[in-house]
């Protein structure tokens, strides 16, 4: 399993997560990686195995979440031929594959009971048996896995073995989310800045502006360290000024044309003819705007028409804010006034 993330970060949370990790290594027994997603499960699966006497034999990675659950047992403990319709020869399983080594189970919570009694005597007797075969065989393999489940939870429900819990929860690493290491945020993106610059064949790296970091800072980032680094990529790749990235996109589905948003939506009915007004010129689109959407008081339609403005401009300048601000014939300054006013900055920063 080769890996072109790196492990990064200098909080607290970030450092104690990691050293307990290193700590374990050297001791051959199971360790259970807990953390929600995104946040580097299976870098510190490869650290766990680097760091202990097994790291010059195989790092084998099965994710059990990615399987038919009919298959997940032929995948772990392989079959005979003809053991089932398709098993035309013989194939090993992933525990004979990471023999000597480390095998890596992601998405444990996912395994079927029936899956877990038979890793649970894999586990605790170091025997396999593949399907269709009439004899065990022993395998030395060293087991780390990682869910994002509660998995006592999922005990006490009886969806999880509490012996295989008992046997795999030795040590158990517990990740910090992104948002409990806001230290982090401004070190990973100029990591990932800097790749993806160099990607693009850039002469130098600029950094990012104030808004844009302050932006990041403010995200809760539901999608860890892997959300971070889109945005960071998208951000850099969509910048094509010589000034430090100052524009952030935190959701690439925001535009006033998808699915379900006011630009795609059905047509509003033709509203009651106004007595008392005169003929609106033809072509008056904002006026008709103003007259038949939201409330009624003046203040909320202004708003509200500005709102939308503001949301087809981003859209139409491809969310470079400098560019949204010289369409609409505003400064940068101004822009993001407007911005902070409909609390939109954080879902276009």
């Amino acid at each position: 399993m080769e890996r072109t993330t790196q492990v990064i970060g200098q909080s607290g949370a970030f450092l104690d997560a990691l050293e307990r990790a290193s700590r374990a290594a050297a001791l051959d027994r199971p360790v259970l990686v807990i953390g929600e997603r995104g946040t580097g499960k299976e870098l510190v699966a490869e650290r766990l195995h680097r760091l202990s006497p097994r790291w010059d034999q195989p790092l084998v990675v099965m994710n059990c979440a990615a399987l038919p659950e009919t298959l997940i047992e032929a995948e772990l403990f392989g079959h005979e031929a003809g053991a089932f319709t398709g098993a035309a020869k013989a194939r090993a399983g992933r525990f004979e594959e990471a023999h000597g080594g480390t095998l890596f189970l992601d998405e444990l919570g996912t395994l079927s009971m029936a899956a877990q009694e038979r890793l649970l005597r894999a586990v605790e007797y170091g025997e396999v048996t593949r399907i269709g075969a009439s004899r065990p065989m022993q395998v030395d393999v060293r087991i780390v896995a990682a869910t994002n489940e509660h998995l006592p939870g999922k005990v006490e429900r009886n969806e999880f073995r509490a012996d295989l819990l008992d046997r795999l929860s030795f040590e158990v690493v517990t990740l910090p989310p992104l948002r409990a290491r806001r230290g982090d945020i401004a070190v990973l993106a100029d990591f990932f800045g800097r790749r993806m610059a160099a990607e693009l064949g850039w002469e130098s790296w600029t950094g990012f502006g104030p808004a844009a970091l302050d932006a990041m800072l403010e995200y809760r980032w539901p999608g860890n360290v892997r959300e971070l680094r889109n945005v960071v990529e998208r951000a850099v790749y969509r910048w094509d000024l010589t000034d430090p990235v100052d524009a952030i996109e935190f959701d690439p589905f925001v535009s006033p044309y998808s699915p379900g948003s006011p630009g795609m939506s059905a047509p509003p009915p033709p509203a009651a003819p106004r007595q008392a007004d005169r003929p609106l010129p033809a072509g008056d689109e904002e006026e008709i705007a103003l007259r038949e959407i939201g409330p009624s008081d003046f203040k909320s339609r202004v708003a509200r028409f500005e709102k939308e403005l503001l949301t087809r401009a981003l859209a139409e300048n491809r969310f470079n804010q400098r560019a949204t601000a010289d369409a609409l014939g505003l400064s940068y300054d101004q822009l993001r006034h407007a911005l902070r006013r409909h609390d939109m900055v954080g879902a276009v920063a």
